[in-house]
C-alpha cells in the first residue's frame, strides 16, 4: 500500500512538465489521462498538493501558446502512431520468446531512450521492445550483473522555458519535501541501506538542501589547488588529476581522461558525504557537454546533481543554447572518444542545426523515480519498487 501511495504521487509529479505536450491543459487533466481510463469522476479528483507549484506555472500559459504546442504534439503523434501500427502488424506473428534479427530503425520515432538498452513503445495495447544488438558494443560486458539501484531506471523529466538551474533546485526542494511530508507525515524518514536487519539511518528532507560546489569542495579534501576549470582538458591538468587519483587510491579504469578522473574523485570524496539531500553544483565543462556555461564562474556550468543516501536521484542543468559553444563541446567529446571513452556524447549534427534555429533559455530536469521510491518505501533493491521487473517468460507448455 505504501508503494502504491508513493507512485501515485511520484509519477504525476515527475511528468508534470510534459502536460501541455500531451494535450492536457493542466497537470490535473494530465494525471487523469495517464490513468488510461479517463472519466468524469477521475477528472474531478484533486491532484496531490506536491505538484501544485508545477501546475501553477503551467496554468499561466497563454491560450495561443498552448494551442501551438498542442497542434505540434498532435502532428508528431500521428507520425509515431502510424509507425507503431505498421510495426505491430509486421511483427505480431512472433511468439513469446521468439525474436527477429532484422535491423529496424526507430530513429525519430519515439520519445525516450532508456539506459537499460531498449526502446519501449506502446500502441494498440501492445508493448514493443526493440533491443540493441550487444554485438555492436564490443567494449561493453552485457552479461555483467548491474548494480541493485541501476536496474531498469524509470526516469521522469521535463524542460522549462526561461528557467535556470536555480529555479529547478527550488522546484526540486519543494516537490521532494512535499512528497515526503504527504507520505510519511514528517520530513525525517528512516532507511536501512543494508536491508531490514541492518542499521537504521535517518534521512532529513527538510529544505533548504545543502549545496556543495564541486571544485572548491574537492580542493578542501585533496588539500591542493586544482588548475582553473577552463584548463582541465590540457595535458598538464590531466596529469595532475591522474597523480591525485593514484595518490588517494581512487580507481579509474582507462581511458583516464579529465572528465572520468574528476567523476571518480567526486564519487570518492563528495558523494560519500551526501546522506541527507545534497546538491552537487557547478560541474566543470569537461563533465557537462550539454550544460550552459556558468554566468559568473568561467570553466564551470550551471548544473546540479541531487544525492540522497549517497545515491544520485536527480540531474538537471541550464540547457546550453549556443550552437557554436555546443560544437566546441562536441569536439572535445570526440577527442575523449578517440582516446577510448565510449560513454561520451557523440557529435549530433541534427541537434546543432536545431540550436542554430534557436532555443530559448531553458532548464532541463530528470529524476530516477524508482530510486526515490526505494528511499520512501525503505527498499534496498530496485526490483522491489518496479511493477514489472525483468522475469523469465512463461511458456505455453509450462
Amino acid at each position: 500500500m505504501l508503494l502504491k501511495k508513493v507512485l501515485k504521487i511520484l509519477i504525476p509529479a515527475s511528468c508534470a512538465g510534459f502536460a501541455v505536450w500531451f494535450g492536457a491543459k493542466t497537470i490535473k487533466q494530465y494525471c487523469c489521462r495517464t490513468k488510461g481510463r479517463a472519466t468524469e469522476r477521475n477528472c474531478k479528483e484533486e491532484p496531490p498538493k506536491e505538484i501544485k507549484v508545477l501546475r501553477s506555472k503551467m496554468d499561466d500559459e497563454s491560450p495561443s501558446e498552448y494551442f501551438r504546442k498542442r497542434s505540434a504534439a498532435i502532428l508528431a503523434a500521428k507520425s509515431a502512431h502510424k509507425f507503431i501500427d505498421e510495426f505491430v502488424h509486421k511483427y505480431n506473428q512472433l511468439d513469446v520468446g521468439q525474436f527477429s534479427e532484422e535491423k529496424v530503425s526507430v530513429a525519430g520515432r519515439i520519445h525516450a531512450v532508456r539506459e537499460s538498452g531498449f526502446y519501449c513503445l506502446r500502441g494498440n495495447l501492445t508493448k514493443i521492445q526493440v533491443f540493441v544488438d550487444a554485438r555492436s558494443y564490443q567494449s561493453l560486458n552485457f552479461n555483467e550483473d548491474v548494480d541493485k539501484i541501476k536496474k531498469g531506471d524509470i526516469i521522469g523529466c521535463f524542460y522549462m522555458a526561461y528557467a535556470d538551474y536555480e529555479d529547478l533546485m527550488s522546484i526540486t526542494e519543494d516537490m521532494l519535501s512535499g512528497m515526503v511530508q504527504s507520505i510519511h507525515g514528517t520530513l525525517k524518514i528512516n532507511y536501512q541501506p543494508e536491508g531490514p536487519d541492518g542499521p537504521i539511518e535517518q534521512i532529513d528532507f527538510t529544505p533548504p538542501y545543502r549545496r556543495m560546489k564541486i571544485i572548491p569542495e574537492l580542493e578542501k579534501r585533496l588539500e591542493v589547488s586544482l588548475p582553473h576549470p577552463s584548463t582541465f582538458d590540457t595535458p598538464e591538468a590531466v596529469e595532475l588529476l591522474d597523480l591525485l587519483s593514484t595518490k588517494h587510491d581512487v580507481h579509474c579504469p582507462p581511458p583516464r581522461t579529465a572528465a572520468r578522473l574528476l567523476d571518480k574523485l567526486v564519487g570518492h570524496f563528495l558523494e560519500e558525504e551526501c546522506r541527507n539531500p545534497t546538491f552537487l553544483i557547478d560541474h566543470p565543462q569537461v563533465m557537462s557537454p550539454l550544460a550552459k556555461c556558468h554566468r559568473s564562474a568561467p570553466g564551470v556550468t550551471e548544473r546540479f546533481e541531487l544525492f540522497v543516501g549517497k545515491k544520485e536521484i536527480c540531474n538537471a542543468y541550464t540547457e546550453l543554447n549556443d550552437p557554436f559553444e555546443q560544437r566546441k563541446r562536441f569536439a572535445q567529446q570526440a577527442k575523449d572518444r578517440a582516446a577510448g571513452d565510449d560513454e561520451v556524447q557523440l557529435v549530433d549534427e541534427n541537434f546543432l542545426t536545431a540550436l542554430e534555429y534557436g532555443l530559448p533559455p531553458t532548464g532541463g530536469w530528470d529524476m530516477g523515480i524508482d530510486r526515490i521510491a526505494m528511499f520512501l518505501t525503505n527498499s534496498t533493491n530496485i526490483k522491489d519498487v518496479l511493477f514489472f521487473p525483468t522475469m523469465k517468460p512463461v511458456r505455453k507448455n509450462d
